[in-house]
């Protein structure tokens, strides 16, 4: 069966309002997981702790947290102090590497190696987490005890002092092959860039490599979970065309002439010339064309717009194969309430 998570847009607010009650809705109604996010204004992880103080089996997930933001022993002291918080083994955490202009512009790090350091990163969390003893790491981007310029020296392996529950999960967020061969390789799920139709024989390559490497003591499986809009609507004109102005920005606006993962992630999707056109409309300053060049349908491949009766029509071709559960971005219960239906996780729920 698809599992579901309910996607917040937190990170994008001027002010912090958690929708509690939405989400606890999407916990009666089965949803797997509720995901939050980081930009440079709301963080991710403290969104969590709140909500585990008014809910009870969801779990709660990052897609994602910055890896520069924060160290990974950082980071896995979050992730063990929510999950504490929420009764154990309902943490995921998803990483993911920005982008330069956030790393360098906010966070003040290098850009350097996303992928060195995703995996150095990754190590060191699972170290932490397993507390099997002092944590030392002799990575190509990340090592632990530090000794590197200015260091003193006098650093020492150590080990947590709170004792996780298991269950813990790391997730990667990747759109290139490095990076989503690393996430089949050593995390628990992946949250890909990119996404399409053709998403299986697109990622086949790099998804297989990963996981010829992929060690034993990880389970088998790799959850994937892709990204879905739900609206129920009488205008379904006006609800794609209000899309395009998000859409034109990330693509055009959110990267450089050398590093611009959101205008990748569309031509991987299969739409590469609307891609290359928005980028070159946006950079230009022409924004009104920019958003004019967004194609409609590659707006309505990962949305479900209309009525209940069109949104049930188009389920299955808006969920590719491969995904093992899709993030539902919707405003309105009953939006909510209909995924749930026909994703199938609504007869399953158990009733708090």
């Amino acid at each position: 069966m698809l599992k579901l998570g309910l996607g917040l847009e937190l990170y994008r607010g001027a002010a912090l309002e958690v929708p509690v009650a939405a989400v606890q809705l999407a916990e009666r109604l089965g949803y797997h997981s509720v995901w939050t996010a980081e930009a440079y204004g709301a963080d991710a992880l403290s969104p969590l702790a709140f909500l585990a103080a008014h809910t009870s089996r969801i779990k709660l997930a990052t897609g994602v947290v910055q890896i520069d933001a924060r160290t990974p022993a950082a980071t896995a002291m979050h992730a063990m102090t929510i999950d504490a918080l929420a009764g154990g083994g309902r943490t995921i955490i998803g990483l993911g590497v920005s982008g330069p202009q956030v790393v360098e512009g906010w966070h003040g790090a290098a850009w350097g190696s996303p992928v060195a350091k995703l995996r150095d990163y990754t190590a060191i969390m699972r170290k932490v987490l397993a507390r099997d003893g002092p944590v030392s790491h002799d990575g190509t981007a990340i090592r632990l005890p530090y000794d590197g310029p200015g260091a003193l020296g006098q650093g020492k392996p150590l080990k947590s002092i709170l004792h996780p529950a298991p269950g813990v999960e790391i997730w990667i967020a990747a759109g290139g092959p490095r990076n989503v061969a690393l996430a089949a390789e050593v995390a628990d799920g992946w949250l890909p860039m990119g996404y399409g139709s053709e998403g299986i024989a697109t990622y086949a390559e790099p998804l297989a490599r990963g996981r010829a490497r992929r060690s034993a003591a990880l389970r088998a499986g790799l959850e994937v979970f892709g990204s879905l809009s739900v609206q129920i609507t009488d205008d379904v004109r006006a609800a794609v065309d209000a899309r395009k102005p998000l859409v034109a920005m990330y693509v055009g606006g959110m990267g450089s002439e050398t590093h611009n993962f959101h205008a990748e992630a569309m031509s991987r999707r299969g739409w590469p010339e609307a891609s290359a056109r928005i980028v070159e409309l946006w950079r230009a300053g022409h924004r009104d064309e920019a958003v004019a060049a967004v194609p409609d349908d590659y707006i309505e491949s990962q949305s479900l717009l209309g009525s209940p009766k069109r949104i049930r029509a188009r389920w299955s071709e808006a969920v590719p194969a491969g995904l093992t559960g899709v993030i539902v971005r919707c405003d309105r219960d009953e939006g909510l309430t209909l995924a749930a239906e026909l994703a199938g996780t609504r007869d399953t729920a158990v009733e708090t």
